[in-house]
């Protein structure tokens, strides 16, 4: 009975510590998407996170370690649906479907596209060893279902890199941009139709340039 008292205590300062790691990071999120990593202070991201600055250290010892756990986040959110797909999936289903799960992230998470996209134009000082090492290998793998596609002629003739960065590219566009598009639209993803037509529209596009005819 001690024991599983025990394992049941830990169990909860596990599950607890977790939660408390979650509430960082999105607070922390938040604060560096809106002022930088230099203008973000540790306590106001501890205040927003409901707990002491103290507290947050236990967790993440320095305030670019704090930063550099947001940015591995967000990565790891965004490279899920990339991980699907399948060499004997059917292209279009599964490029479909990548395309309507990158505009979804783009829509839940914009303020971490925004944040990724600030990281890689002051040229990924706490990502390069991450990009060029587990973005690389997981891009060469999907690059390589893309190119079997490709000789199979089931895709029409693609340079895979190029097409995932287009879909990169536009999917993120509707984050990184969202203020223009809104003064243009007056729009955004949040709205549901519009969301429904950027996803017709985006999809369509796309496979319309890739799909073999």
């Amino acid at each position: 009975m001690a024991d599983e008292g025990a394992r049941g205590e830990a169990r909860s300062k596990t599950r607890i510590g977790a939660a408390n790691i979650d509430r960082i990071l999105d607070a922390a999120l938040s604060a560096f998407a809106q002022h930088g990593l230099r203008g973000t202070r540790l306590e106001r991201i501890a205040l927003t996170a409901g707990m002491s600055k103290t507290n947050l250290l236990y967790y993440f010892r320095t305030k670019d370690e704090l930063y550099r756990a947001v940015l591995e986040r967000t990565l790891e959110i965004w490279l899920a649906p990339l991980r699907e797909l399948d060499a004997s999936s059917d292209p279009a289903q599964s490029l479909t479907r990548y395309i309507e799960q990158k505009l979804d992230l783009s829509r839940r998470f914009p303020e971490a596209s925004r944040l990724f996209a600030l990281e890689i134009m002051q040229g990924a000082p706490h990502l390069a060893s991450l990009l060029s090492t587990d973005l690389a290998d997981l891009v060469g793998r999907k690059v390589g279902i893309i190119s079997g596609w490709v000789e199979q002629g089931r895709l029409a003739p693609v340079d895979p890199h190029h097409l995932l960065f287009m879909i990169w590219a536009i999917t993120q566009h509707y984050a990184d941009f969202a203020t223009q598009i809104a003064m243009l639209t007056g729009k955004g993803l949040s709205d549901e139709a519009f969301f429904a037509t950027t996803r017709e529209a985006v999809v369509g596009t796309i496979l319309k340039g890739v799909l073999e005819r």
